[in-house]
Parts: structure tokens; sequence; C-alpha cells
């Protein structure tokens, strides 16, 4: 249930206030593309536009405590 909890405060940090969002976009693309190496730019830009979604919906609650995180 906290899970649960932390993911739904995370989805609202990112829908309430634009700069986080911006910031965790940018963050979990970051981190993305360190585990995908061996694709070249391109290939990972097509993978991004189509799991973006899902990946910024899986990863919310990790981008919001590195943003916090990041603030101190």
């Amino acid at each position: 249930m906290e899970r649960d909890n932390l993911m739904h405060g995370a989805r609202t940090a990112l829908n309430r206030d634009p700069e986080i969002r911006a910031w965790a976009e940018n963050y979990l693309k970051e981190k993305t593309r360190a585990e995908m190496p061996e694709l070249s730019d391109e290939e990972f830009e097509k993978h991004w536009r189509y799991h973006k979604p899902e990946i910024v919906h899986a990863g919310a609650a990790e981008a919001v405590l590195a943003f916090r995180q990041r603030e101190r």
C-alpha cells in the first residue's frame, strides 16, 4: 500500500509542476539511454517516443525522489 501512495504522490507532483515533470522526464530518458547503449541515437529516440508514457509512469517515484535529493 505504501508503494501505491508513493507512486500516487509522485504522479501528482509530475502532473502539477511542469518544472518537476521536465526534470523527471529528462532524468528517466538519460537513465534509459544509459541502459541501452547498443541503440543508435535515432533508434533510441524512436524507442523513447513509443515507451515514454510507461517509463515515466513506472519511474515517477524514483525520479521525484532524485529531484528532491538534487535540491539538497
